[in-house]
């Protein structure tokens, strides 16, 4: 099932949803349009039982230049803050949608990522990149700092030396720079990027779902904790997940201890039996 409109579109297949940015004239720049489809595609695809993990996209040439500095800026500012704030809300609202989605998710970028892109590319859980991808800070280039949670991004990715240089020059870097300085988990040359991306969610797909959710807000959550309280944060945490799950966490020790049919170090337990039985 695919769906199409002027700045959005996705298709599902094999447990894998493909969202795309859609404004391949505009380098994928992110409107107000573009943030509201967004949200309404992420609100279509979290709980489909037919999806697994969802991968962020571009479509043409870039994955997205960031914000359209004339729709998102311009002609919301003409509005006066109501405006701005308005054009906010719907922006950071489904970055922070996208951090703490139900569904494992990955950044293809097979493109250009400045600015604004940073928000969507921290959201999602993993991120590949293109060799020949470009990212940047380039707001100091027109006069702002780089908002919208990219300098907390910068320093959260990226040594500190290397967040401080990349937001005040507003040099953009290559994707194997990208990788090197943290922004992404690997690069690679674009003509492999989406086989890869597809190798790694088909890896995510046979894992435990309930597993998943846990694990993947537990990493962004303790790092703002201290140890004690990121101790208990996670037992508790293993407990809730339990609640949902806890055939599955005892069919994984089954299949290790009494079948030996698994090696935990190595890969994961057949969660499709343990769902069967």
């Amino acid at each position: 099932m695919a769906n199409d409109t002027d700045t959005v579109a996705w298709d599902v297949a094999d447990g894998i949803a493909w969202l795309r940015f859609n404004r391949p004239d505009k380098r994928n720049a992110m409107s107000p349009t573009l943030n509201r489809a967004m949200m309404d595609a992420l609100d279509e695809l979290e709980f489909r039982p037919d999806v697994g993990v969802l991968v962020l996209s571009g479509e043409g040439s870039a994955w997205t230049a960031g914000m359209d500095l004339k729709e998102y800026f311009r002609e919301t500012e003409a509005e006066g803050l109501k405006g701005t704030r308005k054009a906010q809300r719907e922006s950071y609202g489904w970055w922070r949608r996208l951090r703490w989605y139900q569904k494992p998710t990955i950044a293809m970028v097979n493109g250009w990522c400045f600015g604004g892109g940073y928000g969507p590319l921290f959201a999602c859980d993993l991120a590949f990149c293109a060799n020949e991808a470009k990212f940047g800070l380039s707001e100091i280039n027109w006069g702002i700092l780089p908002g919208g949670g990219a300098t907390k991004v910068a320093v959260e990715l990226m040594p500190f030396r290397k967040a401080m240089y990349h937001a005040m020059l507003g040099e953009p870097i290559d994707g194997r720079t990208a990788c090197d300085w943290g922004l992404v988990n690997e690069s690679l040359p674009l003509s492999g990027l989406k086989a890869r991306v597809t190798a790694v969610a088909q890896a995510l797909l046979a894992k435990n779902p309930v597993a998943l959710k846990a694990t993947k807000d537990a990493v962004r959550r303790v790092g703002l904790m201290a140890y004690d309280e990121a101790e208990d944060y996670l037992v508790r945490a293993q407990e809730a997940a339990n609640s949902f799950d806890n055939t599955g966490r005892k069919e994984g020790i089954r299949q290790f201890i009494d079948e030996k049919s698994y090696k935990p170090g190595l890969g994961a337990y057949d969660k499709d039996r343990a769902a069967a039985g």
